[in-house]
């Protein structure tokens, strides 16, 4: 069992930027507006030489009719129920609210460890007012400044005790980045592939709004996937919330080792969703395509050949991608996208050895040579891959800034028909020989 601390409350109250202040960077969005959290988000924190999780949840509002708030209590309490230890954090300047009272005594039935955590106490005025909360029945009272960061010492000092003397393994494994436009089903994704509600989901566009990381550890395969708020066009952004989540989504693409790039099948492909795939692959991502909803689709009027070809051709000169007709409601070949994951992944992480490299490479080059400069023969002598996590080749020429595009590309189609680098960019350098 790993161990985990989970951060709950009411909204508002200062929770996720308290969880970016343990794990030490700005991963949750923080904004003055109520309810900006809605999933549960994992990251690690250390302390005193000691590794555990933090879950930062959204805000917890009981008996509501709102669908988001709802779905939001359900997913704090999948994150009490999973949690070794319980932050239950109030704030000062509000003092004992009902729905305080309400998440209290919902944690008394809790039989872990809980800590009251008051937020919002940076002064000695503050630090006389957090005294009101003893009227919970907590044996300690921890008053913090999740803001500043002060009184956060003592709380993890407290809890570093109670973590066993393990090692969180924190080895590189394979990261898989889902993106597309909203509500194209990115979260119902997520959720089929873990085989649990993972991820807060709805019928409303935007209801992502943080970048969600979780583990697949299944049938001995091991890879984070990512889940990210929709992207939409620059000129549909108004609200700052919707900045940053696409934002996060960027970073997330920056990430990522391969990029699920999720269509909806019922809308076909849009020019947005090339901009997400110029996006991914100006980065170097493998890419895998998912066309999802495809139960929704009339098969008689648009098959999955035509489509193929259709996004084919719009992906061109890089078409060597792998694309996938699923329903993650229906959950139709879900599971081999994650096969077909795997497989770019290991694609876009092939060593060639240099000199089956270039023994392949001369001899299409000798057959095909390329184009005279100025009456001067072009010689490419020499190829070389280049340490990088993506598929980097180094061209050795006497003119090498005299080749031609159309004859990058040939080098490019040789290299693909030669050696398996589907769903990965391939890039080339020409360098003085």
């Amino acid at each position: 069992m790993r161990f985990t601390v989970a951060i709950v409350g009411r909204p508002n109250v200062g929770k996720s930027t308290l969880f970016n202040r343990l794990i030490g960077k700005r991963k949750s969005i923080v904004d003055d507006i109520s309810g900006v959290t809605r999933d549960r988000i994992y990251d690690i924190a250390e302390w005193n030489g000691k590794k555990f999780y933090v879950i930062d949840t959204g805000g917890f509002v009981a008996h509501s009719k709102d669908i988001f708030e709802q779905e939001i209590r359900r997913q704090v309490e999948l994150a009490i129920e999973e949690a070794s230890v319980i932050i239950y954090m109030v704030d000062v300047l509000t003092g004992i609210t009902d729905l305080d009272l309400f998440v209290a005594e919902l944690l008394r039935k809790v039989k872990k460890k809980k800590f009251l955590v008051v937020n919002k106490v940076d002064n000695h005025e503050r630090l006389l007012m957090a005294q009101e909360f003893w009227s919970l029945g907590y044996d300690m009272i921890y008053p913090v400044s999740s803001m500043t960061g002060s009184g956060t010492g003592e709380i993890l000092d407290e809890i570093s005790k109670l973590i066993p003397n393990q090692e969180i393994d924190t080895t590189n494994i394979p990261k898989f980045t889902i993106i597309g436009q909203p509500n194209v089903g990115k979260s119902s994704l997520v959720n089929v592939f873990l085989g649990e509600e993972r991820n807060l989901v709805t019928d409303i566009a935007g209801t992502t709004r943080d970048s969600i990381h979780s583990e697949y550890n299944k049938f001995g395969k091991n890879f984070m996937l990512i889940d990210t708020a929709g992207i939409r066009k620059k000129s549909r952004v108004s609200e700052d919330l919707e900045f940053y989540s696409v934002m996060r989504a960027v970073q997330a693409i920056e990430e990522a080792d391969v990029c699920y790039l999720v269509l909806d099948a019922t809308l076909g492909v849009e020019m947005q969703d090339m901009e997400l795939f110029s996006l991914a692959t100006k980065r170097n991502k493998g890419i895998v395509i998912l066309v999802n909803k495809w139960d929704l689709v009339n098969k008689e009027t648009n098959t999955a050949n035509q489509l193929e070809k259709t996004i084919k051709e719009k992906l061109a000169p890089f078409n060597d991608i792998p694309i996938l007709f699923i329903s993650a409601l229906e959950k139709q070949r879900v599971f081999q996208a994650i096969e077909k994951g795997l497989e770019v992944f290991a694609n876009r992480s092939r060593k060639i050895n240099t000199s089956k490299l270039n023994e392949i490479m001369l001899e299409a080059i000798q057959k095909i040579p390329p184009p005279s400069y100025r009456n001067h023969l072009i010689k490419i002598k020499y190829i070389t891959q280049i340490e990088k996590d993506y598929p980097l080749f180094a061209f050795f020429s006497n003119y090498p800034d005299q080749i031609k595009g159309s004859y990058k590309q040939f080098l490019e189609n040789q290299l693909r028909a030669n050696f398996n680098f589907t769903g990965s960019p391939v890039r080339m350098l020409f360098k003085e020989k």
